[in-house]
Order: structure tokens, then sequence, then C-alpha cells
């Protein structure tokens, strides 16, 4: 059994012990959504003051506008009745430090976990690659501001979204943990 898994299963037996939620309903109690990065950093519970129960998080790298992710959105009004839904990138993202191209080059030159240095990304091994990378808009973020505002506008325009659902767009400040509103995008969101 390797370390991790054997953390988290010890992690999960400790829970198990003192689990007292198994009343809580499939809706989320506070009828809001999150769509947020996956980055480590980011706790949405603490940042936006959350507990079991309170709302649905999304997450995906970057917390962008995926077809996924607004399909996970649009399950979360249709069937589970949240009203409001929040955009939330962050400072710092690791979708800022490549382009669609380099993700493209590193996967056609191997499948192995790739590092980065000051003059950028780089293979640490030989093949084999993959050519289906270039098959895949990687949704690389230029300007955060910008991409909250892409993101926000994009959801506030599919067919499948309400027009009554806001959408406010914020950037987590990976150094202070405070939400900074986006004003053009919450503006889009209405």
């Amino acid at each position: 059994m390797s370390k991790i898994l054997n953390e988290v299963l010890t992690a999960n037996r400790g829970y198990v012990a003192d689990f007292d939620k198994s009343d809580l309903p499939m809706p989320p109690g506070r009828h809001f959504a999150i769509l947020t990065c996956m980055d480590a950093r980011l706790d949405p519970a603490k940042y936006a003051g959350l507990s079991e129960g309170d709302a649905h998080v999304i997450r995906n790298a970057g917390g962008r506008a995926s077809d996924d992710a607004i399909r996970s959105l649009v399950i979360s009004y249709k069937l589970l009745g949240t009203r409001e839904w929040f955009v939330i990138h962050h400072t710092d993202c690791g979708m800022e430090t490549f382009t669609d191209d380099i993700m493209r080059d590193l996967l056609a030159s191997s499948l192995k976990t790739a590092s980065v240095d000051a003059s950028g990304w780089h293979d640490c091994c030989e093949g084999p690659g993959s050519a289906e990378g270039k098959y895949i808009d990687w949704l690389t973020i230029k300007d955060q501001a910008q991409s909250v505002l892409e993101d926000v506008v994009r959801i506030k325009s599919h067919p499948l979204v309400p027009s009554d659902i806001p959408v406010y767009g914020y950037i987590y400040d990976v150094k202070s943990g405070a939400l900074i509103e986006v004003p053009k995008a919450t503006e889009a969101g209405k």
C-alpha cells in the first residue's frame, strides 16, 4: 500500500468515527454553486464560509467554463435548485504558465511529468508521447480578469442557462486569501 493511500484511508476512518452528516439533503442548502480551480491552495469551504451541504463546488484546471463545468452548473440549477453562481479564478495560477501549443508539444514528446524552470517547460524523459493533445482546448489563461469575464459571459449566454441566474466573477488572491471582484464580469453576469 502506498504511503498516500494509507494516509487517506486512515484519515477516512477517523472521519467515519465522528460522522454526523447522514441526514443532509441532496440539494445544497444555500442554493448556490462555485466554479473554481483545482489548485490545492484553494479551499472554497474556507474562503466562502461553507459547511458540508451548503453549496456545489465545481473544480477544474483554471476554474474554466468548459462544457463539462457548464453541464454541472445546469444540473445544479435544473435538478438541485441553485439560484446563484460564482466563477472564481485565482492569482498565480498554473494555467498562466503555458499555452495550448506548449501543452500539445509536451504531450507529443512524452506522457511523463514535465518540469519547469526559468527557461520554460521541459520533458524529463523520452516518449512515448501522443498527438491526441492537439484535439483538446486546454483553456489556458493569459489574463485572469479577462478569463473570468470570458467564463461569465460564456455561462450567461449558454442556451441552457436561465437568464435570471446571476453569475458573479471573482479572483482569489493566493497571498492574502481575499476574493477580489472582477466588476466587468459581475456586470456581465447580471
